[in-house]
């Protein structure tokens, strides 16, 4: 859906052209900051979920905390979550940005703090007062373990405010994104990470630890923001009728939708995966950590970048949109591909080295393994969607998505409840994999109706050069690999860094050498950062 702006606006001369190795340069310069702030959030976010195992192993208990802690970051993600700040607020107070309007900028940060603030509040009461309701709605009453199921409503009973303190960290964000200080926000989840972990080796036995950790850690988010936010203007004003609210809510109402819809799929799949032992919630988290990883590195910082660039060009030139879209795509397509070969192929190695101690065990290792090595089938098309996503949201339009995310989710609905009953949680895993590579295929089209798609633009002959050059780096990665595996033996340090450490190196410097030979720019571009390979080439 797309709406007008309050005021019509002049049309800006159109930009100087740029070549595309310009572009991108410009973006991976933009970008650069989220990438630092994003490889020590994922390391973080590694060592958050390898305390947790070490402590308390792939166990019910520990699925408990995963399930109390998923109810508060799914109101959270409803409401004032990465979507309404990617679909909404970011192109509405960029254009503030972009006509220097500050005063009007600080005036609808400061009602769009409050209402979420209120609205926020209502819910912690609800999930403070009818928490056993809720953790049977997450599933927690499917634990062969009774004990466990009050467990849960424990640890949710100290969880819930953390949605309050999340979301007022997100409009901050927001505000501070749409002016393009990236610095405080990028290290925000880092500290949240932080937290937990800190709280986990303080109170190692106490399960309540990783609860409380949380709640601190999601406080600590706002306080870290504070300094970015020095010259703003910030008042309580609780204005349901003004014209912001309304454009906000114009915007954001199908991503609402589409969050309702998608949120009731990921409750739905917990459901089942905690119907298939009381250790699969926690595998899952596991896989979903890893998996999770590349998109963060990759895809979110050149997001994040480049969609208040993308925003303002919506409003004023096409030509420029569409190139700043395809030099995004470039990006993602080019460092995508290799990081889900890579993961593939080391997958056992890497999750041995990252979890396999303490009360996680060998076993424990090869069944992650399994459905993560499913889940990474979807990783590429995950990350080409989410930037065709951004596009969307940056062009205002928000219904599309919301309706693409809904069939979807049908379509995982539909083939989750088949696979897992056939295969279990690796058939949960492959649904989901489906789901996104549905949600991608769909986007592609519309982008083809919408903006007669980016020919031109060599997109599509980067997708199957690495696709191409990420495939044989693979194979190569997973016989390094299953060499060292035959021949190292042992539970130390050393014994486990070789196996993920020389395979990923020497299959990272095949992959670039790859890349330059079918003549991948973006690959090119990151050998010029290597000394010794850019005298060589």
């Amino acid at each position: 859906m797309t709406t007008n702006l309050e005021q019509e606006e002049p049309q800006a001369p159109e930009p100087a052209e740029q070549t595309p190795l310009s572009q991108n340069r410009k973006l991976l310069g933009a970008a650069s900051l989220l990438a630092v702030a994003n490889i020590i959030q994922r390391l973080l976010g590694l060592v958050r979920e390898a305390t947790k195992v070490a402590f308390f192993g792939a166990t019910g208990t520990l699925s408990a905390f995963n399930l109390a802690a998923e109810m508060p970051q799914t109101l959270y993600q409803l409401i004032a979550g990465g979507e309404m700040v990617s679909s909404s607020l970011v192109p509405i107070f960029s254009e503030y940005v972009a006509k220097k309007q500050r005063d009007e900028l600080w005036s609808a940060v400061s009602i769009t703090f409050s209402i979420v603030t209120v609205i926020m509040i209502a819910f912690v009461i609800v999930v403070e007062i009818f928490t056993p309701f809720v953790a049977r709605l997450i599933g927690a009453n499917k634990f062969t373990d009774p004990a466990l199921f009050q467990l849960t409503v424990n640890l949710m009973r100290i969880t819930a405010p953390a949605m309050l303190f999340l979301s007022v960290s997100s409009i901050m964000t927001a505000a501070l994104n749409s002016l393009e200080r990236f610095t405080w926000p990028a290290f925000t989840i880092s500290l949240f990470n932080a937290a937990i972990i800190l709280s986990a080796v303080l109170f190692p036995t106490n399960v309540n630890s990783l609860a409380w950790g949380m709640l601190v850690g999601s406080f600590l988010m706002i306080v870290l923001q504070v300094p970015g936010l020095s010259d703003a203007k910030l008042r309580f004003r609780l204005d349901w009728r003004h014209p912001i609210v309304q454009r906000i809510m114009r915007l954001y109402a199908p991503i609402l939708f589409g969050l309702f819809v998608n949120q009731f799929s990921l409750l739905f799949g917990i459901n089942l995966a905690n119907g298939t032992g009381d250790e699969s919630v926690t595998l899952m988290k596991i896989s979903t950590t890893l998996y999770q990883l590349p998109i963060g590195l990759v895809v979110v910082a050149l997001s994040t970048a480049i969609l208040p660039t993308l925003s303002q060009q919506a409003n004023q030139s096409l030509v420029e949109f569409k190139r700043t879209l395809a030099d995004g795509l470039r990006l993602v397509i080019a460092l995508i591909f290799p990081a889900a070969a890579g993961l593939f192929a080391l997958a056992p190695a890497i999750i041995a080295l990252l979890f396999q101690r303490g009360e996680f065990l060998a076993a424990d290792t090869m069944m992650t393994t399994r459905i993560l090595r499913i889940d990474l089938i979807g990783l590429p098309f995950a990350g080409i969607d989410l930037m065709l996503i951004f596009a969307s949201y940056a062009r205002k339009d928000t219904l599309r998505p919301a309706l693409v995310g809904l069939a979807s989710v049908i379509f995982y609905v539909i083939t989750a409840s088949v696979l897992t009953g056939w295969y279990g949680l690796p058939g949960l895993m492959a649904a989901n994999a489906g789901k996104i590579i549905v949600h991608t295929l769909i986007m592609v089209v519309l982008l083809q109706i919408n903006l007669d798609g980016l020919r031109g633009h060599g997109v599509s002959k980067l997708f199957f050069s690495s696709l191409i050059a990420a495939v044989l780096t693979g194979v190569l990665s997973w016989g390094l690999w299953y060499y060292f595996d035959l021949w190292i033996t042992g539970e130390n340090l050393v014994s486990r860094l070789v196996p993920v450490v020389i395979p990923g190196t020497i299959g990272l410097l095949f992959y670039l050498l790859l890349a330059n030979f079918l003549g991948i720019q973006e690959a090119k571009n990151l050998i010029q950062m290597i000394p010794f390979l850019s005298r060589e080439l």
